[in-house]
Formats: C-alpha cells, structure tokens, sequence
C-alpha cells in the first residue's frame, strides 16, 4: 500500500549490479591488489627494458669512476718563432735534422675529411700509412672508397702506403661463423701494424696513430720531428667537434697518439697507452659527412652500432634535423663522470660562429667544404 513502511520500490539496475558483484569470488577479490602489484612491476621491468641505456648513462656518476688524470704537456706556438725556441720552450733540444714522421690511419669512407689531413700534413710526414677493408667492424660489406678514389689523393701519391684487409662478408663463406665487431675492429689494427712495418718505418722514426678523423696539426707534427726529449708514446689532446667545425663539443678527445718506433714496443692501438698528453694539438671531427647516406652507413658500420635501437634513427629527415640541431644521433645521453659534467653537456651542442684556428686547407677551400663550415649544416641527399 502506499502508505505502507513496509514498501520499497523495484530496482533492476541495483539486482543486476549485485548480481556481478556476486560472481566475483571472495579469493578472486582478495588477489586483486597482488594482481595489481604484478601488473606494476611487469609496467616498471618494460621501462627499465627500454630506457635501460638512457637509464644506465644517467646514473653513470654513481656507478663509474673516471680514468687516472693525465699528465698534461703545455703546447707552445707562436709564428716566425724558431724551432729551436719553440723546442726550448718545451724543455726539448732542437735537433740538426728532422725525423721521419709516419701517419698511419684506418680508413672507412671519410674522403673529405681524409683529404683535408692528407693536405694539412703532407709537407710534414715522409708516408701516409692507410688501410682499408672491404667490410666495416660490424660486418657490413662496404666500397674500397680510397681504392676507387685514388685521382683524388693523386697530389700525395708518392708517399702514400695503402692496403686492403679482406673480411669475409655474410654469404661469401658458408659456415663460417660472423665476428664480433670489436674482434673485427681488433684484427683491422693487427693489420695496419704489419702494414706500418712494410713501409720500412724504423727505430726512432715518429708513428702517429689515429682515427682518419683525428687529424694533428702542423705545429705539432713539427714539434715531432725537430725536437729531441719528446716522450716515446704521448697522447694527443684534439679539440673534438661533431657533424662539423659548427659544433665543438669539448677537448676530450685523446685517442690520437706519437711514439718514437721501436721494433720491440710499437703496436697500433687506439686505446690509452700513457699517461702524457700534449695539449691543443689539432682537430678530431667526429661524423663531419657531406652527405645523409654517409651518416647512416656510419651509424650502422662502426663498433657501437647497437646503438641504433630503431629503423627510425636512420631516417634522412630526422637525420638532418639533428645534424642542424646539433643534436645526439643516437639520442643517447652524454657519457660522463659527475652529474656537473653531465648536467652542463645534456640538450644540443651551441653553435660557434668562429672559423678560427682550424685547418688552413680547409679555409683557403671553403667553396668545397661549406658544409664543414658555420651556417653549413644542410646535408645533400
């Protein structure tokens, strides 16, 4: 009745509703939160998966201690100053004549780059040491570029001592199990030692190893050959840019190095081989490509080619956005010993406007070199 207390209106929607909460079992309800706890940590292990690196490098000041310091070797220079002041100032004895200077390079596809070298160093060295290969450390067959570019570098072709190492590309040796790029990148230096060793270097002769984008200037090669005193093995400290002369990123670049030869201790390496390193001692221009194509085959040639995590990092069109960016193409994080550093080297590398201080082959031929130029990072292709 309707004035009944009794009475209590019909509600579906309520019976059904109770009806789910009802199928839903009492232990069911009670693992929800454990559920929910899995499915956070699957959610946490997927990101840790994949920004693993970026991850990695972030907290690499608490987990990674810098290498031992070096002992720095102050570089004197100034023009129309004798060598023997300028070996003086060193605390050297100029010599009454100059020692042979060796440059011996691995090669890849770096022509420009290789050129400006050649040129920037030829008056100075007695031969130029290369060696190429017909696959990259990673295995990917790739153009003998030097081979089919020899007119190009016709004006050194007198001191020039080339060769090639063979590696078995996938498919030309069935069976034969594929290297690993730093084991392929270990026998291209075994190799460019036994070529150094053919081009009748000797004791006492000066040998500068280096990449081929690790070019020591004038001055320092010079100092090389005119001075007496000089360290057996020092390392040379080279302003380092990325994509071109625009983009200088530090003076951290020490790879390159000088020995005095000697049958005995002498091996090609590019690792770090002492604890002295003469200072401002030329340029190392890192991924300084005229062309898009250059810098993916780059990416996916060289040792660290797993640092391509996606097809897309390969895209022309990102490519040349972070080129005039001056941005990381493999958007990693920079490797560095303290959150200082790394705070101070995150986002894109300033541009410089300067053109100082550079390579004179490359000044006096900028019409050809725009692109390695200020304002120049537009990539053909």
């Amino acid at each position: 009745m309707a004035g009944s207390s009794d009475y209590r209106p019909f509600n579906l929607a309520a019976r059904v509703v109770g009806k789910r909460r009802r199928l839903i079992p009492a232990k069911l309800k009670s693992a929800i939160p454990a559920i929910a706890l899995l499915l956070s940590a699957v959610a946490i292990v997927g990101a840790i998966t994949q920004y693993h690196r970026s991850i990695t490098y972030f907290l690499r000041p608490l987990w990674d201690t810098p290498p031992k310091p070096f002992t720095v070797i102050p570089h004197y220079y100034a023009p129309n100053t004798s060598m023997a002041e300028l070996c003086a100032l060193h605390g050297w004895r100029a010599r009454a004549s100059p020692r042979r200077v060796f440059d011996a390079v691995l090669f890849n596809n770096e022509l420009d780059i290789l050129e400006i070298r050649y040129r920037e160093l030829l008056p100075y060295v007695h031969k130029l040491v290369i060696l190429e290969a017909n696959a990259t450390f990673t295995g990917i067959p790739k153009p003998l570029s030097f081979a089919e570019n020899l007119e190009r570098f016709a004006f050194a072709r007198s001191k020039i001592v080339y060769d090639r190492l063979p590696i078995a590309t996938p498919g030309s040796s069935p069976g034969r199990r594929r290297e690993e790029p730093f084991d392929l990148e270990a026998r291209h230096r075994r190799a460019l030692n036994a070529l150094l060793r053919r081009s009748a270097v000797a004791g006492g002769d000066v040998v500068i190893m280096a990449d081929a984008d690790e070019i020591p200037s004038p001055e320092t090669v010079q100092l090389l050959r005119w001075c007496d005193g000089v360290p057996p093995v020092m390392h040379l400290q080279l302003e380092n840019y990325v994509y071109s002369f625009e983009f200088p990123v530090d003076r951290g670049s020490w790879r390159a190095t000088a020995h005095l030869f000697s049958e005995r201790r002498t091996a090609y390496q590019h690792s770090r081989q002492s604890d002295l390193m003469l200072v401002d001692a030329g340029w190392h221009c890192s991924f300084c490509f005229r062309e898009i194509a250059e810098f993916a085959f780059k990416m996916k040639a060289y040792s660290h080619a797993d640092r391509v995590r996606r097809q897309s990092f390969l895209d022309p069109e990102r490519i040349q956005r972070v080129v005039c960016a001056g941005g990381d193409l493999f958007d990693m994080l920079p490797e560095e010993y303290t959150f200082r550093d790394l705070f101070t080297k995150m986002g894109p590398i300033p541009r410089s406007a300067s053109a100082m201080h550079l390579p004179s082959y490359l000044i006096k031929n900028a019409h050809r070199f725009r692109f390695l130029l200020p304002g120049g990072c537009l990539r053909s292709g």
